[in-house]
């Protein structure tokens, strides 16, 4: 079971990185604390996991058909890429990631279902822009019905801090459910592990992660990118988590860091342009742009090398 080495690698690179999307906005407006935000995380990925993460396994294993050392190299070639975006403190996409390296081995050693790849590109260019939507359109609504109904400014922030705890949650939840299958997807669809198997080992290695090594990009996401309050955090938080939520139910893998990034940048066009650092977001879109491009060449040249 040593193929199964590299997919662990790639759950806590996914931990590590896209913790950030679910907590990131709150703890850098000193909310909710970094341990408190990474203990409910990793609780709510595994649960999310273990109810819906299957519904995500077809849509990857049916890229490409793999061997198991073809698995093993995806995923170690979608690990390293993560780990490199993370270390850079980029919020990046495990999604991207394994299909870009699924699409590498497939280069080689088959065709990949490009059928699935042009339905999981265009949720990937949906995924930001139903974020931004979302947080445009929840801010607004969320703040008429405070204005009428919520006069009380201690009410007020109590309201916001347990509705963060519960938006957070809800994202975590929707991480473990959308992106567990980026982990084991693979050695499912390879036959090395059951779904039940994939389901475990992927969350358990997500939880991991988050536990870890996730403060980095944590601090991109909700410091770097506009300048949040409470409010704006929780409508960020809560848009991303919502999106990545309708793509589970849709079956397709996508990035929560695309969705929260979308959010937050929602929060900067209700607040004005200017307020939103457009070298925080090159960077990011930088990162989105090599990931995939940079796991297939890693997994292309891993595969050529061990011959799969």
């Amino acid at each position: 079971m040593w193929t199964l080495i590299s997919g662990i690698f790639l759950g806590w690179t996914l931990g590590s990185n896209d913790s950030a999307n679910v907590f990131g906005t709150a703890v850098a407006a000193k909310i909710v604390k970094y341990r408190t935000a990474i203990l409910l995380t990793s609780l709510f990925v595994v649960l999310g996991a273990l109810i819906e993460g299957e519904k995500c396994f077809s849509t990857v294993s049916e890229l490409s058909t793999l061997t198991p050392r073809g698995a093993f190299l995806a995923a170690l070639a979608a690990g390293i890429t993560m780990f490199v975006v993370t270390y850079l403190a980029i919020p990046s996409s495990t999604s991207q990631a394994i299909t870009g390296a699924i699409v590498g081995v497939g280069m080689v050693s088959g065709i990949p279902g490009f059928s699935n790849l042009y339905k999981i590109v265009a949720c990937w260019l949906l995924t930001p822009i139903g974020g931004m939507i979302l947080s445009f359109l929840l801010y607004h609504l969320i703040s008429f019905f405070i204005a009428t109904y919520i006069r009380s400014p201690q009410m007020r922030s109590t309201i916001f801090f347990w509705s963060l705890i519960f938006a957070g949650c809800l994202g975590a939840y929707a991480l473990g459910s959308n992106n567990v299958a980026n982990v084991t997807g693979v050695y499912v669809g390879a036959g090395l592990l059951t779904p039940f198997e994939g389901l475990l080992i992927g969350s358990l290695s997500i939880a991991g992660g988050v536990l870890t090594y996730s403060k980095g990009v944590m601090m991109t996401v909700g410091r770097d990118i506009t300048p949040l309050d409470e409010y704006a955090a929780l409508i960020a938080v809560l848009a991303g988590a919502i999106t990545v939520e309708i793509f589970t139910q849709v079956g397709v893998p996508v990035s929560s860091s695309q969705a929260i990034v979308g959010g937050v940048a929602g929060i900067g066009l209700v607040r004005g342009v200017r307020t939103v650092s457009k070298r925080t977001l090159m960077k990011i879109l930088i990162g989105w742009i090599s990931t995939p491009l940079s796991a297939g060449i890693i997994s292309y040249v891993l595969v050529k090398i061990f011959q799969v």
